[in-house]
């Protein structure tokens, strides 16, 4: 990798019961906590419901909760790694950098750390993280060239040797409830 920053990104975006809300954590190849934002529960009012129409789920997840745990980091990661597809996109634009979707996979153990597997499904691979666990499902930008794909799965298993990759996203989950209960 040409950059020394093998920091990674990860960000969850929730709505659920009228309620959204979301958090980022970023976290070096240890995965030791290197900067956290969270959003206080946003709880859209009837008449924005009304005024917004369906796109009041769009606008808070993406426009008004990504962008702005994302402008609030101060230590940038190599990578952004979201738990949800339809956060990709917006989470590489208003990131402004490289990022993926990324989530379990049920496939039997590809044959080494490092080993990529079409899917058939355009911009979805999986990924050998590590030489036990199960590939990850990882789905990437439409239009990201090779030798990005590489960098990125080197990156992931660099940090899979020391680490457990979609962990953090627990540790995320944990946090935002225990501020929930504050």
């Amino acid at each position: 990798m040409a950059s020394a920053n093998n920091n990674l990104g990860y960000v969850s975006v929730e709505g659920a019961e009228g309620q959204f809300r979301g958090a980022s954590l970023v976290v070096d190849q240890r995965g030791i906590p290197m900067d956290f934002r969270y959003t206080d529960p946003i709880r859209p009012s009837r008449l924005e419901r009304i005024l917004y129409g369906s796109a009041l789920d769009v606008y808070l997840r993406e426009e008004l909760i990504l962008q702005s745990l994302l402008g609030a980091v101060e230590t940038s990661p190599s990578l952004w790694i979201c738990n949800e597809g339809d956060l990709l996109e917006p989470l590489k634009t208003a990131g402004k950098g490289r990022a993926i979707f990324l989530a379990p996979s049920t496939h039997a153990p590809l044959e080494a750390a490092g080993a990529v597997e079409p899917t058939g499904e355009a911009e979805v691979l999986l990924i050998q993280a590590d030489s036990v666990s199960a590939p990850l499902r990882a789905s990437f930008s439409p239009g990201t060239r090779p030798d990005e794909i590489k960098q990125v799965v080197t990156l992931l298993v660099e940090a899979a040797r020391t680490m457990e990759l979609l962990e953090p996203f627990g540790r995320i989950e944990k946090a935002l409830f225990s501020l929930k209960e504050e």
